[in-house]
C-alpha cells in the first residue's frame, strides 16, 4: 500500500514542480487519528523551491485530487499531510492479497545471492545456550529472504580444523582406536567427554603434547591416516547437531573451516603481494585506521588462525559465490573481529561496499533469572537440546491442565509446536541487540506477546470457517470484502501493510519488527471477534474474506519466523 502512495505522491509533486527531484517520504500515523499514513516530505522540498512548506503541502493535495485509494488528506502542523485511506481501496487491496499466492506481493525481477551464515558450533563440541540465538534469528532471515523471492545459501560456518583436532585424534589413537577404525560406534556427549581428557593430558603431559602437535602437522600435510580420523570426528559432531536441527526445523548447509584450508597459504601470499601486510613480533597483520588490534593472517609460528579462514571465505563468496549481501549471525562480541575482517577485505579491494553488502547480524545474551547467563544448577552451560527438550515438557504439562480430554497422541505433538515455537518466538520478539531473561513460565503464556497467544489467535481464525461449516469456503470465493465496521476497517489496514513490515525486517534484519505486527495483527482480529458476528450475519460472507485473510497473513508469518501452524488448541 505505501509504494502506491509513494508513487501518487511522486506524480503530484512533478506536477506541481515539475524538474524538481525530491525523495517521497511516506509512513506510517503514530496515532489512528491524525490517518493511516503521513506524507513528510513537505519541508524538505520547501527548501528547495523557496517556498513555505504548508503552501508547498497544499499544491500537492490539491495536485493530488480525487483518487479512489484516498478518502481524505490534511494538512497538519508545519505541513505534514495526513492521509486516511478509503475504506473501497483498502477492501481492493486485502482482496488481491487473497487471491494472490504471495499475499500481492511480487517477486524481483532479477533476484539478489543472499549468504546467510549462522548457528556456526565447533566440532566435538555441543550445541549448547549460547548457539540459540544465531541458530535461530539466521534461520529466520534465511526464512525471509526466500520468501521475498531470492535465492539464499545457508552456510554452517563449524570450528572443524585446529589444534584441537590433533589432541583429539592422538587421544583417540592411544586409548579408542576402534572408534577412529569405525568398528565402534560413538556419540557427540562421549567425544566431548574424550576431549575434555586430552585437554588435561595436552596440559600436563609434555609427550601427549608433542604427539598432538605431531597429529595436527599430518593432518594439515593429508596424511591419510589423520584425514580418515579426522573425517570420523566430524561425522560424530555432525549426528549430534543434526537432531537439534531437525526438532528446530532448521535447513543449513555445512561448509566449515576445512572447507578453505587449501587457499590459506594463497590468501596470505596474495595479502603481501598487495602490500598491506606488515611483520608484528614475527605475525603478519594487517593493520586498519583507528583500530588498534590488528587483523593477524598468519601467526609467527607459520599457522593460520580464525582469521586468516575469514578473509578465505568472504573473497570465495564475493568472487565464486557471487553473493550480492553476506550476513554472518554472531554474538555481539564477535563486532569488532568482522569489523577488521570487512576493512581488510576492503582494502585489498576483494570488498566493494557498492556492489557487496556485508551485515554483521549480532545478538545479545540469554540470561537466567539471576540476571547472569543462563547455566544448568550445578554451574554448567546449558546443553541446547536439553533446553528444547524441557520447552516440550513443559508445553504438554499446561495442554494437560488446559484441555485434559485431549487423547495423548494429538497432546504430544500440539506440545513439540508450542513448546519450540515458543522458545523461537521469545528470542526473535525482543530486539536481537539486547540481552533477555529466558523463562519458560513467561514464554508459554496464553496471554500477552507469545507465540501461544498468537497460535490461539490463528485457530480462532480457523474456528470462524468450522462454525460456518461447508459452505465457509464458498462464500469466500463468491463474496465480495467490504470493509465498513470501525474493527474490520481497522483490521484490513494493518493486514495491508504486510509487504512494508517485511521490506523493514529485510532492510534493518530486526526480527521483532514481524513479531510486533504479528502480535498486532492477532489484537486487531480479536477485536473484530468481539466487535462483529460473523456466522448468520449479512456481512457474512465479507468478513469471512477477512478472517482468511487473516488466517493467510499469520500463517506466511509464522512461516518466516519459523513457528508451526496448528489447527487446535
Amino acid at each position: 500500500m505505501i509504494h502506491e502512495l509513494e508513487a501518487i505522491f511522486t506524480n503530484a509533486g512533478k506536477k506541481v514542480f515539475p524538474g524538481v527531484h525530491f525523495p517521497i517520504e511516506i509512513a506510517p500515523s503514530t496515532q489512528e487519528k491524525f490517518g493511516h499514513y503521513q506524507f513528510n516530505s513537505a519541508m524538505r522540498l520547501a527548501k528547495l523551491v523557496s517556498t513555505p512548506p504548508r503552501e508547498v503541502a497544499q499544491k500537492i493535495v490539491e495536485a493530488l485530487g480525487d483518487t479512489p485509494l484516498i478518502e481524505k488528506l490534511e494538512i497538519a502542523g508545519p505541513g505534514f499531510i495526513n492521509i486516511f485511506l478509503s475504506k473501497e481501496g483498502l477492501s481492493n487491496k486485502v482482496s488481491r492479497m487473497l487471491e494472490s499466492e504471495r499475499l500481492d506481493i511480487p517477486k524481483p525481477e532479477k533476484p539478489k545471492k543472499i549468504i546467510v551464515e549462522f548457528s556456526s558450533p565447533n566440532t566435538a563440541k555441543e550445541l549448547h545456550v549460547g548457539h540459540l540465538r544465531s541458530t535461530i534469528i539466521g534461520d529466520s532471515i534465511a526464512r525471509l529472504f526466500e520468501f521475498l523471492g531470492d535465492n539464499v545459501l545457508r552456510l554452517n560456518h563449524i570450528g572443524d580444523w585446529g589444534t584441537q583436532f590433533g589432541m583429539l585424534i592422538g587421544y583417540l589413537k592411544k586409548n579408542h582406536p576402534e572408534v577412529l577404525s569405525g568398528q565402534e560406534s560413538s556419540t557427540l556427549p562421549e567425544l566431548m567427554q574424550w576431549y575434555k581428557e586430552a585437554k588435561a593430558l595436552f596440559d600436563t603431559d609434555p609427550d601427549f603434547k608433542k604427539q598432538a602437535q605431531q597429529e595436527v602437522v599430518l593432518l594439515q600435510g593429508g596424511d591419510p591416516i589423520s584425514f580418515t580420523a579426522w573425517k570420523t570426528i566430524c561425522e560424530i559432531s555432525r549426528k549430534g547437531y543434526q537432531e537439534i536441527y531437525d526438532l528446530l526445523d532448521v535447513k543449513i548447509q555445512e561448509r566449515g573451516e576445512s572447507f578453505y584450508n587449501p587457499v590459506l597459504e594463497k590468501t596470505v601470499s596474495d595479502l603481501e603481494a598487495l602490500g598491506i601486510v606488515e611483520l608484528s613480533e614475527g605475525a603478519k597483520c594487517i593493520f586498519i585506521d583507528g583500530i588498534k588490534v590488528p587483523l593477524m593472517v598468519q601467526k609467527s609460528d607459520g599457522g593460520y588462525n580464525y582469521d586468516t579462514t575469514d578473509m578465505a571465505a568472504l573473497r570465495q563468496r564475493i568472487e565464486e559465490e557471487k553473493a550480492d549481501r553476506i550476513i554472518c549471525v554472531t554474538d555481539l562480541g564477535q563486532s569488532l573481529h568482522f569489523q577488521l575482517i570487512f576493512k581488510a577485505a576492503e582494502r585489498a579491494g576483494w570488498y566493494t561496499p557498492d556492489k557487496t553488502r556485508l551485515d554483521h547480524v549480532t545478538f545479545g545474551l540469554v540470561l537466567g533469572s539471576d540476571g547472569k547467563k543462563f547455566k544448568t544448577r550445578s554451574g554448567e552451560t546449558e546443553k541446547l537440546i536439553d533446553l528444547l527438550l524441557k520447552a516440550v515438557e513443559e508445553a504438554e504439562n499446561i495442554l494437560r491442565e488446559r484441555s485434559p480430554e485431549m487423547n495423548e497422541g494429538e497432546r504430544k505433538a500440539l506440545a513439540e509446536a508450542l513448546g519450540l515455537s515458543a522458545i523461537k518466538y521469545a528470542d526473535l520478539s525482543c530486539h536481537r541487540t539486547s540481552d533477555y531473561a529466558f523463562s519458560y513460565d513467561k514464554m508459554l503464556r496464553f496471554e500477552g506477546n507469545t507465540a501461544a497467544y498468537l497460535m490461539y489467535s490463528y485457530v480462532r481464525v480457523l474456528g470462524i470457517k468450522r462454525k460456518v461449516g461447508d459452505q465457509a469456503d464458498e462464500l469466500i470465493q463468491s463474496s465480495e470484502l467490504k470493509l465498513e465496521h470501525p474493527s474490520e476497517v481497522a483490521l484490513g489496514f494493518l493486514l495491508t501493510r504486510f509487504q512494508e513490515v517485511l521490506e523493514s525486517y529485510k532492510e534493518t534484519l530486526l526480527p521483532n519488527r514481524l513479531t510486533d505486527y504479528l502480535y498486532q495483527v492477532a489484537d486487531k482480529f480479536n477485536a473484530f471477534f468481539r466487535d462483529c458476528r460473523v456466522e448468520g450475519s449479512e456481512e457474512m460472507g465479507s468478513r469471512l474474506i477477512l478472517a482468511e485473510a487473516t488466517a493467510r497473513v499469520l500463517k506466511q508469518g509464522f512461516d518466516i519466523l519459523g513457528l508451526k501452524t496448528v489447527s487446535k488448541m
